[in-house]
């Protein structure tokens, strides 16, 4: 089908441009001596030492992508992930009224192609300084509604598919269907467990490490769709 098709395809780039995207920004934020006396001299607040932020919450996404030149890399590559993840949510809510015979827009494809806006936003304006205190709140809670968004999209769309897996069982893997309940539901805890720590200041590292794996637990979804769907002519 058309649609699976597409799903397949979306899937991969969805989980790799992003990825790619940040930590590429992390390698050259660490290894700025590459760029030196080029047009992309990376810029001091840019730069750090050797870490692994996955493991010791060093440094944020945002701090390794809103400067000089890593910004020429972050906010167009998350700006297509944007546009992917539109037509990702819409394929899907096709798919979905073929298989239950119905014409509506279910709620996945809005969470999900808000998420989408949301993301689109946060990148567009990453990096941009305004000294106003409203404008780093607005600039957080974007960022938040992106992550709520994304997980509630992803939540909502396995849901779905649990309830027609028998339908669409010799077109899926069943197993890696469990795998994406498990990946959400793990998500969703982790974001409420976290929740007392990340409105209190403080534990700035352990906040930047949480969002450095928590941002590839969010993609990991996408690669998990390209297993879940059988290859189909």
């Amino acid at each position: 089908m058309h649609e699976i098709t597409q799903i397949r395809k979306l899937s991969l780039w969805i989980f790799f441009i992003p990825l790619i995207a940040i930590n590429l920004c992390l390698y050259i934020s660490q290894n700025p001596e590459f760029l030196e006396n080029t047009l992309f001299t990376v810029d001091q607040i840019g730069r750090s030492g050797f870490s692994i932020p996955y493991l010791d919450g060093s440094l944020s996404i945002s701090r390794a992508s809103r400067t000089f030149p890593q910004y020429l890399i972050f906010k167009p590559a998350m700006i297509i992930t944007a546009i992917l993840l539109y037509f990702y949510w819409i394929n899907n809510n096709n798919l979905i009224n073929k298989y239950k015979y119905t014409n509506i827009n279910y709620k996945f494809k809005i969470f999900g192609i808000l998420s989408a806006i949301f993301l689109a936003i946060h990148s567009i304006f990453l990096g941009i300084k305004f000294d106003i205190q409203i404008y780093k709140l607005l600039r957080r809670v974007v960022l938040l509604l992106f992550i709520i968004f994304e997980i509630v999209a992803q939540g909502i769309l396995v849901y779905n598919f649990f309830k027609i897996k028998d339908k669409i069982s010799n077109l899926i893997n069943k197993k890696i269907l469990f795998f994406k309940a498990l990946l959400v539901s793990i998500l969703t805890i982790v974001a409420f467990l976290s929740l007392p720590i990340l409105v209190t200041k403080g534990n700035t590292h352990f906040k930047h490490a949480l969002e450095w794996n928590y941002f590839v637990g969010v993609v990991l979804f996408y690669l998990l769709t390209r297993f879940f769907w059988r290859r189909t002519t």
